[in-house]
């Protein structure tokens, strides 16, 4: 290992702070894949256990959406041909949140389309949410957008734990994927939720046309927001939305960039989330041995994921134990 690569890991497993956007830069135009996700374990290692923290999502709210995210098969904008629907049935969702504990899986969150839950809304959420809280020892979280103080504080008395908002890209990137909210609004639902006492897990999607410097831009924004869980989604471009000619990157530029996050934001939570289907298994193991420590397993909203019982293998393998549920 090179003095530059060395002594950043050196520095980030003495401190946990995590390396800035210009080191990470650097490491990455000197340095294999395969070095700096070695080095990127050995920090994962450092500052975590070998618990992989699973989580699962289903959608609660679908289409329609008002805003105009380029990604975005949900939004009226484009013509995508998702399915439409208000608010999920109670029994719908106690249903997926019984078969994420038949699972294991930990986490649990309802994910809604659209700017944001309106405060009329938002207690037919909190009602399913205080009956899973009930009925099941799932960790609960929540996707609902640009909420304000009110929703988010009842959220939280409804047994949520931790609010989910990604940045989705750097904030200099973001005007050219999105213009009807700001990268500002998000970080202000962020820290909103924060402030009523909810962990926050927000992190975003690579390969939408950004540059390396503007994802791992995005790393440390997330980072300095105060998360505690960064998902990495890969773009599975969508028939219908301006994104779907956007050329697949490499897998060997998703291995560079789950590492460069795990060193830019040693103590948080690297989450596998969507369009990991399309990976390799030598990949996704690569990874999990390269800074990741987290999965969003089942289907992703509109795309299909992994199954549970590939993740499941995946995980042994890479020699990894599930994080315990709830007593």
């Amino acid at each position: 290992m090179s003095d530059f690569l060395a002594a950043r890991l050196s520095e980030v497993l003495d401190n946990g702070n995590g390396i800035t956007v210009d080191e990470a830069v650097e490491l990455n135009d000197r340095y294999s894949a395969d070095e700096l996700a070695d080095a990127a374990d050995k920090v994962r290692r450092r500052w975590h256990n070998d618990e992989i923290d699973t989580c699962s999502i289903v959608n609660a709210r679908s289409g329609r959406c008002s805003e105009d995210c380029k990604w975005c098969a949900q939004s009226r904008h484009h013509h995508t041909g998702v399915s439409e629907y208000d608010i999920i049935r109670e029994e719908q969702a106690l249903d997926a949140a019984r078969m994420n504990t038949m699972h294991g899986i930990r986490r649990f969150s309802l994910v809604t389309s659209g700017r944001k839950v309106a405060p009329a809304d938002i207690e037919n959420f909190c009602r399913i949410y205080r009956r899973i809280e009930a009925e099941t020892p799932l960790y609960l979280c929540a996707s609902m957008g640009l909420l304000g103080l009110y929703e988010l504080r009842r959220l939280k008395e409804a047994g949520v734990k931790r609010y989910h908002c990604n940045l989705e890209t750097s904030a200099s990137y973001f005007p050219s994927l999105c213009t009807t909210h700001t990268h500002a609004d998000k970080l202000r639902t962020i820290a909103l939720a924060r402030s009523v006492g909810m962990e926050v897990c927000c992190g975003g999607i690579i390969g939408m046309g950004e540059t390396m410097r503007q994802r791992l831009e995005l790393a440390a924004e997330a980072r300095d927001a105060g998360a505690v869980s960064i998902p990495i989604n890969i773009l599975n471009p969508i028939p219908g939305t301006p994104l779907e000619s956007t050329p697949l990157i490499s897998e060997e530029e998703i291995v560079r960039t789950a590492a460069l996050f795990r060193m830019i934001a040693p103590r948080c939570i690297l989450r596998f989330a969507g369009g990991r289907m399309r990976l390799s298994h030598d990949t996704m193991r690569r990874m999990l041995l390269g800074g990741v420590n987290g999965v969003l397993m089942g289907d992703m909203l509109t795309t299909v994921g992994n199954t549970v019982e590939d993740d499941k293998r995946l995980f042994a393998e890479s020699g990894y134990r599930e994080s315990p549920l709830k007593a």
